[in-house]
């Protein structure tokens, strides 16, 4: 059985990725977070019991239902989804989440980094973002289970509710229109 320490610890290691994961899907950074926190409420409440290591899949699988509700919610309120204000990037200077903070860094860019290239990675890396929150809700809960939370074929299957081969299925179609989307802005993958 997790401890409350323990289950405090998890929590604290997945808000911030199961945050952007959210803005991802959702593509509002309040409703996101409104998502976040009933996701973790509801695995302290109802699932607080189980033990340490059982949470990753049970948190990965309320984050999903919690963001298909949310999505059920919406329907429901209104047939129109889209707002012209949803397509545009989020700017908000108070995030301190940073992609570039959770990536390895590579031999290159242990030695000090050219101007030109910091923005060019950086450029590339906001590329990749945009062509992420562009993929189908299906395909890009699959990558960025697997691909960003480093689950693997069954822990994202069990997760997304479906069989392995849908997550390969979803996965490869992913990566593919990512390749796609960025050979033609000119970025190789």
């Amino acid at each position: 059985m997790a401890t409350e320490q323990e289950l405090t610890e998890f929590l604290k290691s997945v808000e911030k990725r199961a945050f952007k994961r959210s803005v991802y899907h959702v593509r509002n950074e309040e409703s996101a977070l409104d998502i976040v926190q009933e996701s973790m409420m509801k695995l302290a409440e109802h699932y607080g019991h189980k033990p340490a290591a059982e949470l990753p899949m049970l948190f990965q699988r309320i984050l999903s239902n919690c963001t298909l509700d949310w999505f059920r919610r919406q329907k429901s309120r209104s047939r129109i989804f889209s707002n012209f204000s949803d397509f545009q990037p989020a700017t908000d200077d108070d995030d301190d989440f940073d992609l570039l903070a959770i990536l390895p860094a590579t031999q290159e860019l242990q030695f000090v980094e050219s101007t030109q290239s910091a923005a060019e990675r950086s450029q590339t890396l906001l590329a990749i973002e945009i062509e992420i929150a562009a993929l189908p809700g299906r395909q890009r809960e699959a990558f960025l289970l697997r691909y960003w939370e480093e689950l693997d074929t069954a822990e994202t299957a069990a997760a997304m509710g479906c069989s392995e081969g849908s997550v390969k299925t979803h996965c490869y179609r992913a990566i593919q229109t990512l390749a796609n989307a960025l050979r033609a802005k000119g970025t190789t993958p």
